[in-house]
């Protein structure tokens, strides 16, 4: 693959220096933004409001939002690869899901890039890492490789503007060339064995106190990046790296609310403040440390402002009156032939699947009952909404659960994604 746009055209193996002393922690020095730096910013206020919105998220229904984060996960492989240059759709990911791929070989490895993007979030799921387990070289190296084992050779070989092959990822490994990303300088490989261990110390949120921990991890989020400490994929791997780390902190809701989707959205300003945090400090106003403190500062604010977005937006569709008035109208819409390729569906519909979503799961006997209706009718819609996936189950026996398939998404989720 081409070199992606966030790590630009500018990015070519470069030769080390002979004065260029070992890379030390000192050198990505301020770790975090200063305590006059944190109160004139208000970047502790931004943490509780994070924290305090993320909770009412968190109070969702187990069963619902396991249906929603299942969803998101999608969402969020199409937000992170979109900043990287990929540009696959989610009803496109989830064709693949199903094996539908694009006779375009080069589409279908991008369709291959995004579900292993999912299966790595369905991984770290799976893990659930605590912070110290997660803030090591071994884990930091497993997301990388549990990615690109999942993704075609093709995308693996990194080649210039020229369609020459000048590096191959291996997964998991550390870079074993020297680049440029930009105006900035990568530390040099040799140096990488002992620098990342030392990187994941300073940064692991356990080191911090209070609200500091969630700002540990915004700040560590750009001198990842700034470590380049894989060939290809430090922004994706990165990314994850960010949510795992919020929900290790106790942010549990991080997979019902999308980072990735507030930074893809607003990716001109995500890559900039990126390349800014990198300057060296700008004179004796810009911090003591080796590189600019308002730059880190400033990177740290939109992280926050962007996840507080991110919830803001999740917590506003998932209103109780909010979801029920977007699920009836979605049955209108149905009824009046706004939606091609399906036919029209009973109102009672709403009824039973609001209940879903409120109650997380329902009993068959309840979901028949709630329809009003005699009960070969009754069950009758029941089939209908579960073959359409606006209900869900993992048995012939168990209880419905509320879904989310890509016809209602638009409806459920107005802007969440391109419409298809």
């Amino acid at each position: 693959m081409h070199y992606n746009n966030l790590q630009t055209s500018l990015k070519r193996p470069i030769e080390r220096p002979n004065n260029i002393m070992v890379t030390t922690t000192h050198n990505f020095t301020p770790f975090i933004p200063s305590d006059l730096s944190l109160q004139k910013l208000n970047l502790q206020d931004k943490v509780i409001k994070l924290t305090a919105d993320s909770a009412k998220l968190a109070g969702i229904p187990l069963e619902t939002r396991d249906a929603i984060s299942g969803h998101m996960a999608v969402i969020n492989s199409y937000y992170s690869n979109l900043i990287e240059g990929n540009r696959t759709e989610p009803h496109e990911i989830r064709e693949a899901q199903k094996g539908n791929f694009s006779e375009d070989p080069a589409k279908r490895d991008l369709q291959l890039e995004s579900i292993a993007h999912i299966k790595v979030q369905e991984w770290l799921v799976k893990q659930n890492y605590d912070v110290d387990t997660l803030f090591t070289v071994e884990t930091i190296q497993s997301i990388h490789r549990e990615f690109y084992t999942n993704i075609p050779e093709s995308l693996r070989e990194l080649k210039n503007e020229e369609g020459n092959i000048v590096d191959i990822v291996i997964p998991g490994e550390w870079r074993k060339k020297q680049v440029r990303v930009g105006k900035h300088i990568a530390p040099p490989p040799e140096d990488l064995l002992s620098l990342m261990p030392q990187f994941l110390d300073v940064y692991n949120p356990n080191s911090y106190y209070g609200d500091k921990k969630v700002i540990a991890i915004m700040c560590a989020h750009h001198r990842l990046a700034w470590l380049h400490p894989f060939a290809d994929g430090n922004g994706r791997v990165g990314r994850l790296f960010t949510d795992a780390a919020i929900k290790a902190v106790g942010i549990d809701s991080v997979g019902v609310w999308c980072l990735s989707r507030g930074l893809a959205k607003s990716s001109a300003q995500y890559k900039n403040l990126l390349e800014r945090a990198d300057f060296p400090g700008q004179g004796d106003l810009d911090g003591r440390g080796l590189l600019s403190d308002s730059g880190l500062n400033n990177f740290c604010n939109y992280m926050l402002d962007t996840a507080i977005d991110q919830v803001s937006y999740m917590s506003s569709l998932l209103q109780l009156d909010k979801i029920q008035e977007r699920i009836m109208s979605y049955i209108q819409a149905r009824n009046d032939n706004r939606i091609n390729g399906l036919g029209a569906i009973k109102e009672a519909s709403g009824i039973v699947l609001c209940s879903a979503f409120v109650n997380g799961k329902l009993k068959r006997p309840m979901a028949n009952e709630l329809t009003g209706m005699p009960e070969r009718t009754a069950r009758r819609l029941i089939a209908q909404l579960k073959e359409e996936g606006l209900l869900m189950e993992t048995s012939t026996r168990s209880p419905l659960y509320w879904g989310i398939p890509d016809h209602a998404e638009s409806w459920y989720f107005p802007e969440l994604a391109p419409r298809v």
